[in-house]
């Protein structure tokens, strides 16, 4: 049985979530799973509902995030990724499925972003793992 993923890929940082995007697919499709369904959201605040979305149709077997989030001059990034991860857990938690948080910040300049690319395979390899170990 071949493993259905879906993704959410914030629009914003579109550079950085682009290469993400490619490399999160990639590394699916080494892996044997395939990207069934892909929901593009404004930001990393936005994925929460894309995500209760693609769950609550039913057909995917776990859900990848994919978004990228660098430091500004106050400390919204903090808040955007605290409030969106908190409510990934709880829709993973909700649904009895995988959610992979595949966002890399807060606290890191466009050049750490860069470099951290390989977080949507990371999120990626944790979505394949979570589903065949839950079965």
């Amino acid at each position: 049985m071949t493993i259905k993923l879906g993704f959410v890929v914030a629009e914003f940082n579109r550079d950085i979530t682009y290469m993400m995007e490619i490399e999160g697919r990639e590394h699916a499709k080494f892996l044997g799973a395939e990207v069934t369904e892909c929901f593009y959201v404004p930001g990393a605040y936005d994925m929460p509902l894309a995500i209760k979305k693609l769950l609550s149709e039913g057909k995917v077997d776990a859900v990848v995030t994919i978004g990228c989030v660098i430091e500004g001059a106050t400390q919204h990034d903090e808040i955007v990724v605290q409030h969106a991860a908190r409510k990934i857990i709880d829709l993973s938690l909700e649904y009895n499925k995988p959610v992979a948080l595949g966002i890399s910040g807060p606290g890191m300049t466009r050049m750490e972003a860069n470099e951290r690319i390989d977080y949507a395979k990371r999120a990626v390899e944790s979505a394949v793992k979570m589903v065949q170990r839950l079965g």
